[in-house]
C-alpha cells in the first residue's frame, strides 16, 4: 500500500496525472514524465515502477520528499536503512505537522474559515460495494415440509424448505389480541405435539372437530434434558401423572 501511495505522490510531483483529457484516450497517468522527473533525482524510475521491487517507490518518495524539505542533503538520506529513513520521516510529521508521502493523506481546510483541520485526511476515489441480496432469492413459502428428529418441529431457513417460527414477541401478540386457540393450536398440532396433530388429521378426515390436544415434543425434550441432570421431573394433570 504505501509503495502505490509513495508512485502516485510520485506523479503528482512530475505533473504526469492528466486531470483533464478531453478523451479516454488521454486519461491517466503520463509514465514518461514520471520517469523523467525520477531520473533527474538520481533513482531508477523503471525499478521504482516495477512491482517486483517492493518498497523502492516508498524509499524514493521519502528520500526525495526529505530533500526537498531540506532536511539533510541527498547523500546522507540515501546511505540510510529504510528503518532510519522511517524514523526521521516520522520525527519531521510530529515536530512540523507535515505529511509523508506514504500516509496517502494531505491537510485540507475548513472553507468556513480558511483554517487547517486537525488531522490530515485521505483523499482518494470513493468506492461503493452492492451487497447481492434480491427479494427473489429470499421469497419463500410452506405448507408441508421436513421436521427436525429430535424436536419435531419445523426445520427453519430457505435451504431446508423450513417454516416459520413462531417466537416469544409473536405469542405476545396473539395473547394482546386473546387469540387464546389460535395460539394453542400453532404452539401444539401445527408444530411439535405428534399425538395431537395425527388425531387432528384423523378428525379433519372424518368431519369432526378437533377436540384433544397433546404435549409438545418440545417439554418432552425439557424433561429429558431436565431428568439427565438427576432431577425427578413429573408432569401431574389433575392428581394424576402424565406419562411423558
Amino acid at each position: 500500500i504505501e509503495d502505490a501511495l509513495a508512485k502516485s505522490w510520485i506523479a503528482w510531483k512530475a505533473n504526469a496525472v492528466n486531470l483533464n483529457p478531453g478523451s479516454p484516450e488521454n486519461a491517466g497517468t503520463d509514465l514518461e514524465k514520471v520517469g523523467e522527473w525520477i531520473s533527474r533525482h538520481g533513482f531508477d524510475a523503471r525499478e521504482i515502477m516495477d512491482e517486483g521491487h517492493t518498497g523502492a517507490a516508498r524509499r524514493a518518495s521519502l528520500c526525495i520528499w526529505l530533500e526537498e524539505l531540506g532536511i539533510s542533503d541527498s547523500h546522507q538520506l540515501r546511505a540510510l536503512d529504510d528503518r532510519d529513513l522511517e524514523q526521521i520521516a516520522q520525527k519531521v510529521y510530529k515536530e512540523k505537522k507535515l505529511y509523508p508521502p506514504t500516509f496517502g493523506k494531505m491537510e485540507l481546510r475548513d472553507g468556513r474559515n480558511g483554517e487547517p483541520f486537525d488531522k490530515p485526511i485521505t483523499v482518494g476515489n470513493l468506492y461503493m460495494m452492492k451487497l447481492i441480496h434480491l427479494v427473489g432469492d429470499k421469497v419463500h413459502a410452506r405448507s408441508t415440509g421436513p421436521y427436525s428428529l429430535i424436536t419435531q418441529q419445523p426445520l427453519g431457513g430457505k435451504a431446508q424448505f423450513g417454516g416459520q417460527r413462531l417466537g416469544e414477541m409473536e405469542v405476545w401478540a396473539l395473547e394482546a389480541h386473546g387469540a387464546a386457540h389460535t395460539l394453542q393450536e400453532m404452539l401444539t398440532i401445527k408444530s411439535d405435539d405428534v399425538m395431537g396433530r395425527a388425531k387432528a388429521y384423523e378428525s379433519l378426515v372424518k368431519g369432526e372437530d378437533i377436540r384433544q390436544l397433546g404435549i409438545p415434543e418440545s417439554t418432552k425434550v425439557l424433561f429429558m434434558e431436565l431428568r439427565s441432570f438427576g432431577f425427578a421431573v413429573e408432569l401431574l394433570s389433575e392428581g394424576e401423572n402424565v406419562s411423558i
